[in-house]
């Protein structure tokens, strides 16, 4: 208790911060979008810079979970057409970030989230007809919003979402593909944050730590959830979430 009260966080802080670690568990084990909420939360306690440093170890805990149940399920193919443009959009990022307005960022971000669900119902609407999704183009302009968004403000979510909705894969291969996705962007950018942006520091790791038993709660119960929803109704799920996602960072 002496260790905790050295943190100078009260009993309704810590709830907040635990019920944010549950939630990214869940996230990270196929239930996308309920963990936007996580990202005022946070900075409404440690302020907008600082919350990115205290969210960071917590995703990356959470996505050791969602790998660890999903791995088998990756679609490698489609990681590696993005992975590089992700990380260029981490490095675009940083070299921005101090100059960018995040409140206006999140905005541009939620409405091209808004965009590419329109333009994925369409495509759904032409009965098969891929206009975009095989185009290298796509896998660029997704993994250079994505890589941006998830630096700058963690919010890469809804956009990596609307990637793997638009190949159309299963529920399974979907949130596997996204687990790795995450998992090495995340390590990517902890050293990044560490030594340029300078906000993670000790007390950040203790703080990140304490919230493991409910990052492991969240995933229990996301894998749980997961399991029940139809194979046909998840691709409707995920587009709902995503939306609601979306509508939250303009919020």
């Amino acid at each position: 208790m002496e260790l905790l009260s050295s943190l100078h966080l009260n009993a309704f802080e810590w709830s907040i911060i635990m019920a944010c670690g549950m939630l990214i568990g869940m996230s990270k084990v196929g239930v996308p979008g309920v963990s936007m909420i996580v990202v005022p939360a946070l900075a409404f306690i440690f302020g907008a810079r600082q919350s990115t440093g205290v969210l960071l170890p917590i995703l990356m805990m959470a996505d050791i979970f969602g790998v660890a149940y999903y791995r088998r399920h990756a679609n490698w193919n489609h990681l590696v057409k993005v992975l590089p443009w992700a990380v260029a959009g981490l490095l675009l990022a940083l070299w921005i970030g101090k100059i960018v307005n995040d409140e206006q960022f999140k905005d541009l971000i939620a409405v091209l989230v808004f965009l590419s669900i329109g333009l994925m119902l369409w495509q759904d609407k032409r009965k098969g007809t891929h206009f975009f999704p095989d185009k290298w183009w796509f896998a660029a302009a997704m993994g250079i919003l994505g890589g941006f968004a998830t630096m700058i403000g963690n919010v890469a979510g809804p956009v990596f979402a609307i990637y793997l909705l638009a190949m159309h894969l299963p529920k399974n291969s979907f949130i596997g593909t996204g687990a790795w996705f995450f998992m090495i962007i995340n390590f990517t950018k902890f050293p990044l944050q560490l030594f340029v942006w300078e906000n993670i520091n000790t007390e950040t790791l203790l703080i990140d730590l304490i919230t493991l038993p409910a990052i492991a709660l969240g995933a229990f119960l996301g894998y749980r959830i997961v399991k029940i929803i139809p194979e046909h109704t998840f691709r409707t799920f995920v587009i709902i979430i995503t939306a609601i996602s979306a509508f939250l960072l303009l919020i």
